[in-house]
């Protein structure tokens, strides 16, 4: 794989030998990594051919280019970048639509990272490669779609860590203790300590309001 064009990554500092001897690699070169630029891939030589015994389906192929970065280093340890593309031949089995006053289109989106690399030399570089293309066959149209209304909108589920778990689970505000309802019954007239209840809400710390049933 040959580079299209190189320069030196951006480390601050200055260069006392002159710009161009800081652009230029010194040998070794050591490969470091490689990885797709951009998810859309050039096609060039795009042939359609259209099946007969299978309507609505076509023969696809062309060339796929898919442009890479490739992450070197020199022997003074510099790191250094280039551009290089990557060439796959495709030729596949398409659903394709038959001609029509809005024209169709064929894309291609590609992902390439490298697996292992070792530079040759003169701005060659032999990579291991490993490439995903995926055609897509696009039409802006206008298609009718039944509505069943507003789509319910789903719960939502924050992330949080468990730390929190247990005091989350608690109750947003105190339960209560005991039955209002019972406690009041029992409590008309009843004397809670040194304070007379008359509505059975009424109630003190005191042995005397336990010993009556009030409720602390």
């Amino acid at each position: 794989m040959t580079l299209v064009s190189y320069g030196l990554v951006p480390q601050g500092g200055c260069c006392a030998d002159g710009a161009d001897a800081c652009t230029q690699p010194v040998m070794p070169v050591t490969f470091e990594s490689c990885r797709s630029t951009t998810t859309e891939g050039t096609i060039r030589n795009l042939s359609v051919e259209r099946l007969c015994d299978r309507p609505c389906f076509a023969r696809v192929r062309g060339q796929i280019d898919l442009p890479i970065d490739i992450l070197f280093t020199d022997a003074n340890g510099r790191e250094y970048i280039g551009r290089s593309v990557v060439t796959v031949d495709r030729d596949v089995l398409l659903s394709v639509p038959d001609e029509s006053i809005v024209p169709y289109t064929i894309e291609a989106m590609v992902s390439a990272i490298c697996v292992s690399g070792a530079y040759v030399g003169n701005n060659v570089f032999e990579l291991e490669v490993c490439v995903t293309v995926v055609l897509k066959v696009l039409a802006k149209v206008e298609i009718l779609v039944p509505s069943y209304g507003f789509c319910e909108a789903p719960p939502c589920e924050e992330f949080a860590d468990s730390v929190c778990d247990e005091f989350f689970s608690l109750p947003l505000f105190p339960q209560a203790l005991c039955n209002e309802e019972s406690i009041r019954a029992r409590n008309v007239a009843c004397s809670c300590g040194t304070y007379m209840s008359t509505t059975g809400l009424g109630c003190s710390t005191g042995t005397a309001g336990s010993a009556c049933g009030c409720c602390r």
